[in-house]
């Protein structure tokens, strides 16, 4: 099974450690709308620590219990989706703890949690994302005048598609910025692009094989997420072969221009007519669910689930070890 360079060429530097039984924390659930998604990844990659004889401890927390950072253990992983798990605030509460952890680092998470602001930087990275703006509740008016329908309105800083809305008629605009700014104080607005979803995973210094998602809903919406069954995800896409090998190395790219580390996932609609492919937004903690992304494109290259969990686990500690 292939291995990440980063964790090859760190490997020797704690070799004697991954040989005995380790101890790793899980963080799941949090405060945040995705909090059942994350539950149900928590239990996942515990499940898959575990079958590797680590000992696992399976914690819900958020801001105002953290009882669970106490506790001394090796490593802690992350899989935390939303505010509090995505947006750079659990890491920076590690980081000021000292605490060996899994995935990007505050900077990192912040900037990615905020699509407004990832999508800017993405654009300095020569990286194509569809046309955007942000709408605040001063400047409604004048911001739907710059916009031909069909558009996307979607908070900036939300996961799972949750308050996601594509517009195709002009008496919907007005109601969909309104229930995004009413909840969030701003409102992202997208161009819509018409084509096929991809999604392409990151794992150390990889880009894993692209995945398209098929569903009969009008997206790939929360529901198309996490709940049905006749979701599709291909391997076997319909574009060219170097037009897929474009698609993985610009994800690779936007991983590094957001400063992210050891796993993402990167979103993409791609146009067949046009032959091009618009960048929609990174995710640092990805769905470690039965029906996720990541854990898929990780089994087409070769990692079932506790191998890709502990691949996950051996960067943060060869990063500590790195450290020192």
């Amino acid at each position: 099974m292939a291995i990440t360079k980063q964790i090859f060429n760190l490997k020797k530097l704690f070799k004697k450690e991954t040989a005995q039984k380790l101890a790793v924390t899980v963080l799941a659930g949090g405060p945040s709308g995705e909090r059942e998604v994350s539950l149900e990844s928590g239990k996942n990659v515990a499940a898959a620590l575990s079958q590797l004889g680590y000992t696992v401890h399976l914690e819900d927390i958020n801001p105002g219990n953290l009882g669970a950072l106490a506790r001394e253990v090796d490593c802690v992983f992350i899989a935390l989706h939303g505010a509090f798990g995505e947006d750079g605030a659990v890491q920076q509460i590690l980081e000021t703890r000292g605490l060996a952890y899994c995935g990007s680092g505050p900077e990192a998470c912040e900037l990615a949690m905020d699509k407004f602001e990832s999508k800017k930087r993405f654009i300095e990275a020569g990286l194509p994302t569809p046309r955007f703006t942000l709408a605040m509740p001063e400047t409604i008016r004048e911001t739907m005048a710059a916009w031909s329908l069909p558009v996307v309105v979607k908070p900036s800083r939300e996961g799972s598609s949750l308050h996601c809305y594509i517009v195709r008629d002009f008496t919907q605009f007005r109601p969909a910025l309104d229930l995004v700014i009413e909840k969030y104080g701003s409102a992202l607005i997208e161009e819509y692009i018409p084509g096929m979803e991809l999604t392409v995973s990151i794992l150390g210094n990889e880009a894993l094989p692209a995945i398209e998602i098929r569903t009969r809903r009008e997206f790939y919406d929360y529901q198309a997420k996490y709940v049905d069954e006749d979701t599709e995800y291909r391997f076997e896409i319909d574009l060219p072969e170097v037009l897929l090998t474009q698609i993985r190395d610009m994800s690779l790219r936007a991983h590094q221009a957001l400063g992210c580390r050891d796993f993402s996932r990167v979103d993409w609609r791609v146009n067949p007519e046009e032959q091009k492919a618009y960048l929609l937004e990174l995710n640092v903690i990805p769905g470690l669910t039965t029906h996720s992304l990541l854990p898929k494109a990780a089994a087409k290259s070769g990692y079932d689930m506790p191998a890709l969990c502990r691949t996950i686990v051996d960067m943060a500690i060869a990063r500590r070890y790195a450290a020192r």
